[in-house]
């Protein structure tokens, strides 16, 4: 009898086969990998057209026509079944895609993207265990010399040598592995960005070492599972329980400040996951996706770690939301500042600066900001915006919100390209800023920001911030900045402040 290799057994067991009749012939479809191939151009140009923003409303119709083929290949590709579950799976996803796009506020959209990748981890998981269940369906069925003639994904399975069964396996492994740790990871970054967990970084006793310790076992769990030594499901499920501790207490130990820089991470943790599955499922098109979010997240990651003078390693080791040593003291008072004050100053200057932060999107500013630049500018004023790789809680955060409020791409500009002029500016409005402003980055060693590359506002003639109160704001860090002799607190909520400025501007 013609037979097929399955997989390697446990130790002094005979290799475990299949008969070719129990397994049905897959079949080739050419269409599906052509497809593939184009989705997978679509993708890349849709990463492409997001770098700018004249060109990302344009790359998101990529990716979502990307995303249409890909999933229509998919259900007509090999293997494909259970139609009506599908079609509801995908009615399901759909509708409450549309009601997340159309109801979560953009305040909201950190939270979100990290809840986003949290369903991509625990979907790693869930496949790599069920691939384990379908891997031992078949080996049952052939000890048990069952007749069943398998389908779908067992076979696939059954069409593999040792070999790949050995890879498979290692595919699993790490697929639960990073699935896990971005699962708890990204749900704690979601209750954090939520202010449903404490941003303030929390470890156990033991700190790192118990995150080295979960990392070693998390290793020999692998190694057990592929060397076929025991329950392999019992491995699987201690590898994700271990692996979703990581995640967990990896997220809990980082602070407030390096948020930005965790969502991009668990982008790219989740673009790996994405990968695995893809090899676990023998699919290209994930392998080249996973690849292409799993590259892209990792580079933005180190993007934005230069940006705060920080290595990536220290980051996700423990971050700096936390105090190294004794501040440095603050003398003088915040000094608060009426409309009328600011619009006069306004009115008088020839060049103004503005420096939007998450303040801005939580008073949903931004279309009062885009009047205000407007009017100014109509009085022939030269306004900017002076953006920071890590303002708000999300990459690229208020670079969304000024393009949503129609303000001119050629006026928004990175750190880098505006950070020298500010000694020249005569106002600069902080719309909701702390700590991609605050001087203590440069003039305090002890300070959690120590080193941070940040906009040099106190340079400018005049300084104005817009702030709902005293408070410290989300990393908890005092900023000096506020009691500089040319700053000016305008307190009050952002929205209404720009909105009492507007009549007043010549």
């Amino acid at each position: 009898m013609e037979t097929t290799v399955i997989t390697t057994p446990p130790a002094g067991m005979d290799p475990v086969v299949a008969p070719a009749s129990m397994v049905e012939a897959l079949p080739a479809y050419g269409f599906t990998s052509a497809v593939y191939v184009v989705a997978a151009v679509l993708f890349i140009l849709s990463l492409g057209g997001l770098s700018g923003q004249e060109s990302a409303k344009r790359a998101i119709w990529y990716g979502i026509v990307g995303m249409a083929l890909a999933v229509l290949a998919t259900l007509f590709g090999p293997g494909w079944g259970n139609w009506w579950l599908s079609i509801l799976m995908i009615a399901l996803g759909g509708v409450g895609g549309w009601l997340l796009a159309t109801r979560v506020q953009m305040t909201e959209m950190p939270q979100l993207v990290a809840a986003m990748h949290s369903l991509v981890g625990l979907a790693a998981v869930f496949i790599g265990l069920n691939a384990q269940i379908e891997l031992g369906r078949v080996i049952r069925a052939r000890l048990n010399e069952a007749t069943d003639l398998f389908q779908g994904f067992a076979a696939v399975l059954a069409h593999k040598s040792p070999a790949e069964i050995a890879m498979l396996k290692v595919e699993v492994g790490l697929g639960i592995f990073i699935g896990a740790v971005t699962f708890t990871g990204s749900v704690v970054a979601y209750g954090k960005l939520a202010g449903k967990i404490d941003g303030k970084p929390r470890k156990l006793p033991g700190g790192h070492m118990l995150n080295l310790g979960a990392a070693i076992l998390s290793l020999l769990l692998v190694i057990l599972y592929v060397a076929g030594w025991g329950p392999a499901m019992l491995w699987l499920i201690l590898l994700t329980l271990v692996a979703g501790f990581i995640g967990w207490h990896l997220i809990m130990g980082i602070g407030g400040a390096d948020m930005p820089v965790v969502v991009s991470m668990l982008n790219s943790y989740s673009g790996w996951a994405a990968a695995m599955i893809g090899f676990t499922l023998s699919n290209d098109l994930l392998i080249v996706v996973g690849a292409l979010v799993g590259s892209s997240g990792a580079i933005l990651s180190y993007i934005m770690c230069k940006a705060m003078n920080r290595s990536f390693v220290s980051v996700i080791l423990g971050g700096f939301g936390g105090e190294t040593g004794p501040a440095m003291e603050i003398e003088g008072e915040q000094i608060a500042i009426d409309a009328e004050s600011v619009a006069a100053a306004l009115n008088e200057a020839d060049s103004v600066i503005i420096v939007p932060g998450y303040g801005m999107a939580v008073a949903q500013a931004q279309q009062s900001v885009s009047e205000l630049t407007r009017k100014l500018r109509a009085a022939g004023k030269e306004v900017r915006f002076a953006i920071h790789p890590v303002a708000g809680r999300l990459p690229g955060h208020m670079n969304v919100l000024l393009a949503e409020a129609k303000v001119p791409y050629d006026i928004v500009l990175e750190m880098d390209e505006i950070n020298e002029d500010f000694p020249s500016t005569d106002v600069v409005i902080v719309i909701g800023s702390n700590d991609i402003v605050n001087p203590a980055a440069q003039d305090d060693p002890n300070s959690p920001i120590a080193g941070m590359p940040v906009l040099e506002v106190w340079k400018a003639k005049h300084v104005f911030v817009s702030k709902r109160g005293q408070g410290t704001g989300y990393s908890g860090i005092e900023n000096p900045l506020f009691y500089k002799e040319n700053t000016r607190m305008f307190y009050g909520d952002a929205k209404k402040s720009i909105d009492a400025l507007l009549p007043m501007i010549d």
